[in-house]
């Protein structure tokens, strides 16, 4: 009998484009998006050097091969789960599915929390899944394996560059104030007392900081835009802090570190990254994001931001009533302007125009003026003003969110996962109760059921729960037809056939899979002694039981049809033994199979040749479809039945099952050799899920 391997190298063969082709994927607003700017041409002017960095590199180099690229910027702070599942189907597939490349970027930011033991574990859950970031080009092969680390120098570049145009300043407050100062959702917030202090002040600390010369918590720097921004995220948010830890790549090369809203949008931009795709709980954080690249871009897209100045000196050039029309339009953009005297005059000039249009014809050369000598400042309003003539004139990335995945009966915050491990709730990150990636692979999923999970639950803005019911059937449907066929007695009850002769022994043949042919048969050896489930035999049958019982018939499935005649028991009243007779005539395969007719047919295995098994079942980690709502207390709320230890017999074949083989034991549920507790000698076998959904709400 072959188990059913190779789930990896299968998902990476059902994910090829062929393959896709044939089952397009259902669309979404994330692929209306992509399919809009590839028609629009947002992005075709890209070129690519092979590397990331500024566009200065790739400003030579050949035409993008990627119609887009897409990334998936994991924390190497633990394991990932299901959660980080969607996103990984979703910016693999993407890019995928659009001729595109999605990047595998490690987001290690925070020195404190990262280990390379988390990177490996990434890694290795995203190849599992059957997503790649290389790429064999005629150049060689695009690798695609980035770090934030990897920009350090460039971000710390772009930040003193921040400092040096009036958009960023060191802040000596404690966090304790700058969080009293920040206001409320209905409040403005203060502006700290260094908001104003010179830029050659600002810029002298921030060496000072990146020195070291300074302690933690002591100054900060904060990115300068507006105190009593609605949007609480754009009241001049930290983008450096100081930290004295060894990072696990960089060493105590430095100790100040960017903040994760800063430091991702330069890491899309440096890595030509067209649609940044991320969770909802990021959408606030949109506008800081569109902030930091277009207040960058004299850096990030110098090639671009010439480009630009050259359009506005020929609108320029076309006369009065050229540059009065768009100044005009450039009015449309007020909310893109800063703090800058220069943008504030650009916005009292709009002030006016919004009175009397025809002033823009007496404006209009002091506003190209400023356009031209301050264009720097002026970054943000361009790239949303020359859009129409030029789509996406400084190529930025964008950012979209969509609905995380909310899922019943588990927990998917890294700090309560860690709680449950730390604590001892569960055996380790891997365990099979566990929604990580790690866990569900050793609880038997495979990444094809995984990618048809994701595909069926969709994406959406909308924020959704999907029922743990909706995973286990993505299993099911998956193994149904691939995995062979085998036989386990979990909670085994001897039966004796009386009237079959001792020590005789016959084989009797059995389908792999009784649907698919070609996956062929094995045998099991029929003998007078027998193991059955102690459940398919009941002393005192309800009216609607009918599998094995006093006088009634029953077909031992492949082999024949028996009678129970008594029961022995324990001196405590329990069953231990059931006796029968068999039908000789009955044989399943054989002309008189079918002249007894029964109503239930069990399964069994020998005594002889049977294989003693651990067998493991696993359920719901939670009694409660959402343990973590509101204020309950989620340890509280643990299934205490959640893992029931038996020990089992398989049929003989299993004996020589490798880890992660998987299997269907008829009657009883879909199974896999535990990927570490499984050897030759000791078969250790899981649950991986139900033959039909059997959780009692």
């Amino acid at each position: 009998m072959e188990a059913r391997r190779g789930d990896a190298a299968d998902a990476n063969q059902g994910s090829s484009s062929k393959g896709h082709d044939a089952a397009r994927p259902p669309l979404n607003f994330l692929r209306n998006v992509i399919a809009a700017d590839l028609l629009r041409g947002t992005y075709e002017d890209r070129n690519w050097a092979g590397r990331p960095g500024p566009y200065d590199i790739h400003a030579h180099a050949p035409k993008d091969p990627a119609r887009i690229r897409t990334r998936f910027p994991p924390e190497p702070n633990g394991y990932l789960h299901i959660g980080h599942a969607k996103s990984i189907c979703l910016n693999f597939g993407l890019a995928r599915d659009f001729g595109g490349r999605c990047h595998m970027r490690f987001d290690d930011t925070n020195p404190v929390k990262e280990d390379q033991e988390y990177v490996d574990g990434i890694l290795d859950a995203v190849r599992w899944l059957g997503f790649d970031w290389e790429h064999v080009t005629p150049q060689g092969i695009e690798r695609n394996l980035y770090h934030a680390s990897d920009y350090f120098e460039e971000m710390y570049r772009c930040a003193e560059y921040l400092i040096q145009t009036g958009y960023a300043y060191v802040d000596e407050q404690s966090a304790e104030q700058i969080r009293a100062t920040r206001g409320t959702l209905t409040e403005p917030g203060m502006n700290s007392p260094y908001r104003d202090r010179p830029i050659e002040d600002s810029l002298r600390l921030f060496r000072e900081m990146r020195a070291g010369k300074h302690a933690e918590g002591s100054m900060v720097l904060r990115a300068k835009i507006d105190m009593a921004s609605p949007n609480i995220n754009m009241r001049d948010p930290v983008i450096y802090r100081i930290r004295f830890a060894t990072h696990h790549r960089t060493g105590d090369r430095w100790c100040i570190y960017p903040m994760y809203a800063y430091a991702h949008p330069i890491e899309d931009a440096l890595e030509n990254i067209t649609h940044s795709i991320c969770t909802l709980e990021f959408e606030d954080q949109r506008p800081f994001y569109d902030w930091t690249l277009e207040r960058l871009v004299p850096l990030l897209r110098r090639p671009q931001y010439e480009a630009a100045r050259r359009l506005l000196a020929a609108i320029a050039e076309q006369g009065a009533e050229s540059k009065r029309q768009f100044a005009l339009h450039c009015r449309n953009f007020l909310d893109k302007l800063g703090h800058t005297r220069y943008e504030r005059r650009a916005e009292a000039m709009f002030a006016s125009w919004s009175k009397n249009p025809d002033l823009a014809a007496n404006d209009a050369d002091e506003f190209f003026k400023l356009l031209l000598q301050h264009t720097e400042c002026f970054t943000p309003l361009l790239q949303a003003a020359l859009d129409e003539r030029k789509p996406n004139p400084f190529l930025l990335p964008h950012q979209y969110e969509f609905n995380r995945l909310n899922l019943t009966y588990v927990v998917m915050s890294k700090r309560r996962l860690a709680q449950l491990v730390e604590d001892g709730h569960v055996d380790g990150w891997d365990d099979p109760r566990m929604p990580t990636l790690v866990g569900l692979r050793r609880r038997g999923y495979t990444p094809q059921s995984i990618q048809r999970f994701v595909e069926q639950i969709g994406v959406s803005k909308s924020p959704q729960w999907i029922d743990y019911a909706v995973l286990e059937q993505a299993l099911r449907d998956d193994l149904e037809a691939r995995a062979p066929r085998a036989t386990a007695v979990l909670r085994p009850l001897k039966l004796v056939i009386d009237n079959y002769p001792p020590g005789q022994h016959e084989d009797c043949r059995v389908p792999n899979h009784p649907q698919n042919p070609h996956m062929g048969t094995r045998t099991i050896p029929f003998a007078r002694e027998l193991w059955i489930e102690a459940d398919d035999f009941m002393e005192n049958p309800p009216p609607d039981y009918f599998r094995l019982s006093p006088g009634a018939l029953v077909r031992l499935r492949y082999a024949y049809v028996v009678r129970a005649t008594a029961v022995e028991k324990d001196a405590a009243g329990r069953i231990v033994a059931v006796h029968a007779e068999y039908l000789p005539e009955t044989k399943s395969g054989t002309p008189g199979a079918s002249r007894v007719k029964t109503r239930a047919a069990i399964h069994w295995l020998p005594v002889h040749a049977a294989v003693p098994a651990e067998v493991r079942l696993y359920d719901r980690l939670f009694v409660d479809p959402q343990p973590d709502a509101g204020d309950k207390d989620f340890l509280s709320l643990l299934n205490p039945h959640s893992r029931t230890v038996l020990q089992a017999f398989i049929e003989p074949a299993l004996a020589a099952a490798q880890p992660d083989d998987k299997f269907q034991f008829e009657r009883n549920g879909y199974f896999v050799a535990d990927r570490k507790d499984h050897h030759p000698g000791r078969p250790v076998f899981n649950l991986a899920v139900t033959l039909k959904e059997s959780w009692s709400r």
